[in-house]
């Protein structure tokens, strides 16, 4: 999607259509009352007939603009005048981003920025703005011999006054970086398993580092896993033909050798739970058990494009879950790279026993943080449903940092107890833990499994398994987590600036 910002008069504006806001109390916007008095009091007369009314998220699509230079006009209610909250502005923008999709229009001009929101700034609108019209615009017909011809919106104008353009324009940016991180996040997520393998994940990633001198990528096999003693990640690869992959996407954007973030995401490409197989219903769904590495890729491709003055370490554990005669069974026990070992009682648990050798290996970068993001639990989702990831974190200040930016990025977190207390729920009378805690608290006590491998750092841990995407006849990739990723890194880099 294009995103351009514009200056000059709403009513002058060329385009398809041209978004205007109208208050509660049936008062015009600033924008909205250029645009009424070009088409000779048009807007006042249906605002006073009650075609609109200025409730929060009200449209009402105006077919034909003449004085002015759209088509038409988008009418949009704006709540109250003296301010809304940030979560009624994202449930606006989404709204109208959903109206001009269905309408199967091409290009827009948002007039919206004159919206007053309590405790944000204009860049931070814009950015909100775009994302919206970036989800509307997104669309997956990859694997499809005819996709479809439906016109596809391609064009966001962003008017601003003369005075913000600046600001704008660096927002505008930033959001078109993000964009571009989570498209690729997307596309990976939403291919189907035989079309994303563990070799494809590294391969995208030696793509990126092709395409990104700031990035420097490594991949390693499993030879080098075994050297390792990566006992742990390698026990859950044996039960398919596709070969384990641990993918390292270095990006060094601070000259000063600052300690970087670490960003592991899980890979499963598909995970039919082993030998403790899943039940049918849905299983396809399962290619999205690899949406915390394509999270992590998301994130390290807008990074290079945004060029922040950070250091981010993405690490990235890829395989396959399927049963065979060489699978894992349950009651094994294998040793970690950490030399702790682990009984396993069900192999549908696999995604910690990719992540804990992962995690140990993430040290020898020295991380400032290290961050896990995973769909690791159906209890994750049972809890929270599909609305907030869960967090739970070694530290307080990370987790509390954390879900203040997935509150800032409208990608908001919830934390949960990590307890001493749960921790005995993973003892074994074989091997120094196992890998399921029994029914209760499962997120919790696989997040307790984690924490054992976490002692050297600062760590967090995001489940994303209720929030990564949507189930039913419209699934799909959300996007999710990378706003919250990237807002905590960008005001982790403003910081450092």
């Amino acid at each position: 999607m294009e995103i351009s910002v514009k200056r000059g008069h709403a009513h002058e504006q060329k385009t398809a259509c041209l978004v205007v806001g109208v208050h509660a109390g049936k008062r015009l916007g600033s924008a909205a009352e250029l645009v009424d008095k070009a088409m000779r009091g048009a807007l006042t007369r249906l605002v006073k007939r009650g075609d609109i009314s200025g409730h929060l998220s009200e449209t009402l699509m105006i077919p034909e603009a003449p004085g002015t230079g759209a088509e038409r006009v988008l009418l949009v209610g704006c709540g109250k005048p003296d301010g809304i909250k940030a979560a009624e502005y994202l449930q606006l923008v989404q709204k109208v981003a959903r109206t001009i999709a269905d309408a199967g229009l091409k290009n827009a001009v948002s007039c919206l920025s004159d919206t007053h929101v309590r405790d944000r700034d204009l860049g931070w609108k814009i950015r909100q703005t775009c994302s919206a019209f970036g989800g509307g615009a997104y669309r997956f017909d990859q694997m499809k011999s005819k996709p479809s011809k439906r016109a596809q919106f391609a064009r966001l104008g962003l008017l601003v006054g003369a005075e913000e353009f600046a600001e704008a324009q660096q927002a505008a940016n930033t959001a078109r970086c993000l964009l571009s991180g989570m498209g690729l996040m997307k596309d990976l997520a939403n291919l189907p398993g035989n079309h994303c393998p563990p070799s494809h994940l590294a391969e995208t990633a030696r793509d990126l580092g092709k395409a990104h001198k700031s990035l420097k990528v490594t991949v390693l096999e499993r030879a080098e896993m075994e050297k390792l003693g990566m006992g742990s990640l390698l026990a859950v690869a044996r039960g398919s033909v596709q070969a384990p992959k641990l993918v390292t996407l270095e990006y060094s954007g601070c000259p000063d050798k600052s300690r970087p973030i670490v960003l592991i995401g899980k890979g499963v490409t598909f995970d039919s739970g082993g030998i403790s197989i899943k039940p049918g219903a849905a299983m396809d769904e399962m290619k999205y058990d690899m949406t915390g590495a394509a999270s992590v890729l998301g994130v390290m491709k807008a990074l290079a494009e945004l060029s922040l003055p950070i250091n981010v370490v993405g690490v990235i554990p890829a395989v396959e879950n399927m049963p065979d005669g060489n699978a894992i069974k349950p009651g094994d026990v294998v040793t970690s790279m950490s030399g702790q070992t682990i009984e396993i009682l069900n192999t549908d648990a696999e995604g910690r026993l990719i992540l804990c050798d992962a995690m140990t290996y993430a040290a020898r970068f020295e991380p400032e943080v290290v961050i896990d993001i995973a769909t690791l639990t159906g209890a994750c989702v049972i809890a929270l449903g599909s609305h907030a990831s869960g967090l739970l974190s070694n530290h307080d200040d990370l987790a509390d940092e954390l879900l203040a930016a997935g509150e800032k990025a409208g990608d908001r977190a919830w934390r949960l107890p990590l307890w001493d207390e749960y921790q005995k729920q993973l003892d074994s009378p074989f091997a120094d833990m196992a890998n399921v805690g029994g029914r209760e608290a499962g997120t919790i006590t696989a997040a307790c499994f984690l924490s054992r491998f976490a002692k050297d750092y600062r760590w967090a841990h995001l489940d994303i398994a209720g929030t990564a995407w949507t189930s039913g006849k419209a699934k799909g990739a959300t996007g999710r987590p990378l706003p919250l990723l990237m807002e905590f890194i960008i005001g982790r880099a403003n910081l450092g600036s």
